[in-house]
């Protein structure tokens, strides 16, 4: 037999022992080909949006809200009538932001100061570290965002955000 033959059995050899292992391994050791994730329905996204608007409207602030899943992908947005045109864009950026980094954009815009190791961030697309971008969980993991642009300040918007959050709470823990 020829040395490539023979190499060939070997390699084939150890590519079926390999394959028979994993096949025979506890599934608890073998790697998932999917996965499953959580996001909210339209309503309960739409819910969210506009608890976060009311509140805002209760401070005297005139916003826009944007609602993503999990991904930063928009699901649902309002905008106030009197709402800046700019917080379109910027309250999907701030949606998108806090879905993306799984934290607060408050929270981000503290890490990505100047002379802080992820400082860099801040120059990507749609990064957005200004207060107004909450991830929204359940059980553990981050389920959706929101973001609230208008209010006078990042903290204003955080507030109405968080009022959206918690008028969607029951709703997310339950299932």
């Amino acid at each position: 037999m020829s040395t490539s033959f023979l190499s060939c059995r070997v390699v084939c050899a150890a590519s079926c022992a390999l394959a028979v292992a994993a096949a025979l391994a506890p599934p608890a050791a073998r790697a998932e080909a999917t996965f499953a994730t959580r996001s909210l329905v339209a309503e309960v996204a739409n819910k969210a949006a506009l608890a976060a608007l009311e509140a805002c409207r209760n401070e005297g602030f005139q916003v826009g809200v944007a609602v993503t899943d999990r991904s930063g992908v928009l699901q649902a947005f309002v905008r106030d009538r009197y709402a800046g045109a700019h917080t379109v864009e910027v309250a999907t950026n701030k949606a998108w932001t806090a879905a993306s980094f799984r934290m607060t954009t408050a929270m981000l815009g503290e890490e990505t100061q100047a002379g802080k190791p992820m400082s860099g961030i801040r120059g990507a697309s749609r990064v957005m570290p200004i207060g107004g971008g909450l991830p929204i969980e359940a059980g553990g993991s981050t389920i959706a965002a929101i973001g609230v642009s208008g209010a006078p300040g990042g903290d204003a918007d955080e507030r109405c955000a968080q009022k959206g959050i918690d008028a969607i709470q029951m709703d997310v823990e339950l299932q």
